[in-house]
């Protein structure tokens, strides 16, 4: 069947990418393997309504049932709701048409008199005065309801939604047409979330934590769910996994700083007590583990459902790798820790390259990862004379399923990828995999491989170029693109 719904205007690349992880997750695709996305699109479809521009927060979307549309909607963080639409029109008449026609069998039952519901008038693109909002409310008698009003908790919840004919740059995506929706409200996205976690409340609290909205967006598309296993490799503070806990998974985290993962700022300001702010089960485990080497014993395999993480790819943070500069030039040798100092000792690093760093990352989720698994982990894109850097990492083990770019400034952004595992690991693969990174390394930009990705992000536009204003031009001139 298909329904309308309604995005909120934020993080525009996302939303879709974010939507089809829960539609998988809640079985909107019947019993195919969550790796088997080239049969997706004839299953779940989107279409936009007439004028509508691909950016607008209005879609069409085809799924197979109620109870797959109420979920999505429930859980989902962009979706502000999804609706069985009654009817659509350019205007007032053409609307109330619409909703006539509309099958009685499909209507009455919502309208009867011993249900209690609500009407919700809501715009986009203008502001209607509380007085307007009750003129279109009136204007809705034709439809025969009998049962009762009730604002704060009905049975139903009706929505008459308009958007503004805005054909100049007034901020907002072009539509070219004005265009009237009404319909009955399957579900909608809890945004309480998003003030409730905010970083800005956390007990501890880091200089690399992710967002709280960022985060639930990544615990979607990687599938957090109750019984299911999910490992950050980079924890920091742990926002990732309070998300994921949140959802009711499991979690897991790893830290190559053990003052982050063991002592915090105390034991009432560490990882732990942020779980226990918001009373959500507690990590089944802490690691001080290195990506480069990881502490897993030899033939461990398809362990985790899901791996998160946000990558230290030189922009707020670098990456560090075990060894320190003269263990690993040769200067000097493997050491052994006395025991007497083992509590207190910290581990010399050395620099650790984005290049050297995501084919760790992709090894170690091809061995862990069960058939099916999700990888979500964020990866940088540097803009040079205003194109678009597009080559993204390669595993024979992974199918990419969704790139979602968020913009942080002209020259530098970052892409959410989410990738499944559709191959089991072995020897050959890895090998392959090795090849694909060799040929990476050699073909991609060189800040990949001597980590000035800073100083390339943050030096002046017009150094290299010569021309301030690359890219201005190219830009959409509406809100919500780079949110």
């Amino acid at each position: 069947m298909w329904y309308l719904c309604v995005f909120y205007h934020r993080l525009l690349d996302y939303r879709k990418p974010e939507f089809e992880s829960l539609a998988d997750l809640f079985g909107a695709f019947g019993d195919k393997r969550s790796s088997d996305f080239n049969t997706q699109d004839k299953v779940l479809q989107w279409r936009l309504p007439k004028h509508h521009h691909p950016d607008s927060p209005f879609h069409f979307v085809h799924l197979a049932s109620e109870d797959v549309a109420r979920n999505i909607a429930n859980r989902s963080i962009l979706v502000k709701g999804i609706y069985e639409l009654w009817g659509e029109g350019n205007d007032f008449e053409e609307l109330e048409e619409a909703v006539k026609s509309y099958p009685d069998e499909r209507k009455l039952p919502y309208l009867e008199s011993e249900s209690t519901f609500k009407i919700t008038v809501d715009s986009f693109g203008k502001v209607l005065s509380l007085q307007e909002q009750n003129e279109r409310i009136q204007g809705l008698s034709y439809i025969p309801f009998k049962g009762r009003v009730n604002l704060k908790n009905p049975d139903h919840n009706f929505w008459l939604m308009e958007t503004d004919q805005n054909e100049t740059n007034n901020g907002l995506p072009p539509v070219v047409k004005r265009r009237i929706f009404f319909g009955r409200e399957i579900g909608g996205a809890d945004r309480k979330l998003i003030p409730m976690y905010q970083l800005k409340t956390r007990n501890y609290l880091g200089p690399t934590a992710m967002d709280a909205e960022m985060a639930f967006l990544m615990a979607n598309q990687a599938q957090a769910a109750p019984g299911k296993l999910v490992y950050d490799p980079f924890v920091g503070t742990g926002s990732i996994l309070v998300s994921a806990a949140h959802f009711g998974a499991m979690t897991m985290g790893a830290d190559i700083d053990i003052r982050v993962v063991r002592d915090g700022r105390g034991p009432d300001c560490n990882v732990w007590s942020n779980f226990k702010q918001y009373g959500l089960p507690m990590p089944i485990g802490l690691l001080r583990a290195d990506n480069n080497l990881p502490p897993w014993r030899p033939g461990l395999k398809e362990v985790f459902d899901g791996i998160i993480c946000d990558p230290p790819y030189g922009v707020r943070a670098g990456g560090r790798k075990s060894g320190g500069r003269k263990l690993l030039k040769g200067i000097v040798g493997p050491y052994t820790v006395p025991d007497d100092k083992r509590a207190d000792h910290i581990p010399s690093t050395a620099a650790y390259t984005l290049v050297e760093c995501v084919h760790d990352l992709l090894d170690l989720a091809a061995r862990m990862l069960v058939m099916g698994g999700r990888l979500v982990f964020f990866y940088p894109v540097l803009r040079e004379d205003g194109s678009v850097e597009t080559h993204f990492p390669e595993h024979p083990c992974f199918k990419l399923v969704a790139t979602s770019e968020q913009m942080l400034s002209s020259r530098y952004s970052r892409v959410l990828l989410t990738m499944v595992k559709t191959s089991l690991y072995t020897e050959e693969l890895a090998l392959a995999a090795r090849i694909k990174h060799l040929e990476f390394r050699e073909n991609h930009l060189k800040w990949l491989e001597n980590g000035n990705l800073h100083s390339s992000v943050f030096s002046p536009a017009d150094a290299e170029s010569g021309d301030s204003k690359v890219s201005k031009e190219s830009k959409p001139k509406y809100r919500g693109k780079y949110v």
